[in-house]
């Protein structure tokens, strides 16, 4: 099992940073002098942040309700009748329907909230509805394609050919094929229904899943139980998403420059973005384990889920906040961005200390998301809540970008912490070592020996040494303190691959 979702994890990462290579691409595209201005940027992200926001009410937690029931559809139901997936897409088609007339009764509301520091917003109000829509239907047959091990596609899709997709509109652009921003943002806003298309029909023409209405014994069996799962789970789900989205709201409301802020603090979301990757992987690699796991009654399986996710996210995260923190400032002046984009340092320090307490504490929501306790999803996000929407409002107003960024890091530790006590009181689970507390440890002290080091060399050389730095001496450190047991295996396949082809070679 640890070998099958390391060797998941370990795919999916790579195409996942594949993506982000392109990702990192496209925001140098994005923030370069002369192409888009921050207003611009920002507003692709805004689309974005919205989309997400209107996602979580359109899924109505059909992804969650894939999660926890596919294995009792999958074990008692041959595939022509597992009614599943139909329900499913049709519950967020409906959902998503009767968000859109709410959209337009309410448009009046967003422009007041809106038109005075972010105009463009509004005036593309309408064009956000498409992105929603592919972005609902993708993330139900994500759910589904994960439960069938296709985790690897899907990343491809989300991570790689969507993001190839704005650098191919970003290269029309620029050549001026496509005219202007207007029709720009238009075809942006269809990004999400291609590749929510391309994934249904790859699992239609595999014959991984098969649309039919009839209701299953599954269904009747367990409707009830499916009912309150879902109400109970989306209640938190929608509580944790409106807190994931509401800083770039209120910054893009109430900041001052309105969609620039927005721009600047994008960038610092989107290298915080790069820290978070190896959670997405992890997190689709675990699922169908865990989900196995509470269905089988194997609580050892799952603590050896829960600490080995922790201890291997802790790694990931500590490694990349630490390479971007150390460049983040030469990065700006060397690849000639807008100079606005310096702002986004303390922002994307504080993020990323978020990230790195978020991953450190491991698939936590996965696996009260799966377990017989998953109501507590609903009490948990009600506290992050509570927290971090009057924070993020209140920061925002005194300390304009740097304030969402200040309420994410509170709230999100304060969040995760009360997860950890809730499975470690109900469970005995809890995600840290001894292990977990060295890797902090070395982590500070690359940090500080690559900044007294490196300091005064600056351009494309600094950039390098430093980064060669942080490689060679946290993962030496990681090596000789055997801070996991994933580590090793890695090395030794990378090892058997590379003599393999050597001794081809010869």
């Amino acid at each position: 099992m640890s070998a099958q979702i390391r060797r998941h994890s370990i795919i999916s990462s790579a195409v996942i940073y594949i993506g982000f290579a392109i990702g990192a691409l496209n925001t140098y595209l994005f923030t370069k002098e002369g192409l888009f201005t921050a207003e611009e940027y920002g507003l692709t992200t805004f689309f974005m942040n919205t989309a997400t926001l209107i996602v979580s009410f359109a899924t109505l937690a059909m992804p969650s309700y894939i999660y926890k029931f596919f294995h009792y559809y999958n074990d008692h139901l041959e595939p022509r009748k597992n009614d599943m997936i139909a329900w499913a897409l049709l519950t967020g088609i409906v959902t998503f329907a009767i968000i859109f007339v709410l959209g337009i009764l309410f448009k009046d509301l967003f422009a007041r909230k809106f038109n005075a520091e972010s105009p463009l917003a509004v005036y593309y109000y309408y064009w956000m509805y498409p992105l929603s829509f592919g972005m609902t239907i993708y993330n139900i047959l994500e759910g589904y394609a994960w439960n069938l091990n296709k985790s690897v596609l899907t990343n491809f899709l989300k991570e790689v050919q969507l993001r190839l997709f704005v650098t191919l509109l970003i290269v029309l652009f620029f050549i001026k094929l496509i005219p202007d921003f207007d029709v720009f943002i238009k075809l942006y806003s269809l990004a999400y229904p291609a590749i929510a298309l391309i994934l249904l029909i790859y699992l239609i023409a595999t014959k991984k899943i098969h649309l039919t209405f009839h209701i299953s014994k599954v269904t009747r069996r367990f409707f009830k139980q499916i009912t309150r799962f879902v109400l109970f789970v989306y209640s938190g789900l929608l509580i944790f998403n409106i807190a994931q989205v509401f800083d770039t709201l209120v910054i893009a409301s109430l900041a001052k420059d309105g969609l620039k802020s927005v721009g600047i603090f994008t960038l610092a979301q989107f290298l915080t973005s790069i820290i978070q990757a190896p959670q997405r992987s992890i997190i689709a690699a675990s699922i169908p384990f865990i989900s196995k796991a509470w269905k089988d009654k194997k609580l050892q399986q799952i603590q050896r889920i829960y600490e080995r996710s922790s201890i291997n996210q802790l790694i990931f995260a500590c490694l990349l906040f630490i390479l971007i923190a150390l460049n983040y400032t030469e990065g700006v002046l060397t690849f000639h961005l807008k100079e606005d984009f310096l702002a986004g340092f303390y922002p994307f320090i504080l993020l990323g200390l978020t990230r790195i307490v978020d991953m450190g504490t491991g698939v936590n929501s996965q696996i009260i998301g799966t377990s017989t306790y998953w109501k507590f999803e609903l009490v948990s996000g009600a506290i992050l809540l509570a927290i971090i929407l009057p924070l993020n409002y209140l920061l925002t107003k005194q300390y304009g970008i740097l304030g969402p960024s200040i309420a994410n890091l509170i709230s999100i530790t304060v969040y995760n912490v009360i997860r950890i006590i809730f499975l470690w009181r109900k469970f005995r689970l809890f995600p840290f070592t001894k292990k977990s507390f060295y890797t902090v440890l070395l982590s500070g002290t690359v940090y500080f020996l690559g900044w007294f080091l490196f300091k005064s060399i600056h351009g494309f050389p600094g950039l390098f040494a430093r980064s060669i730095f942080v490689l060679v001496l946290f993962i030496g450190g990681v090596h000789f303190l055997n801070l996991t047991p994933d580590l090793q295996p890695v090395l030794q396949s990378l090892l058997k691959r590379f003599k393999r082809e050597s001794g081809t070679g010869r």
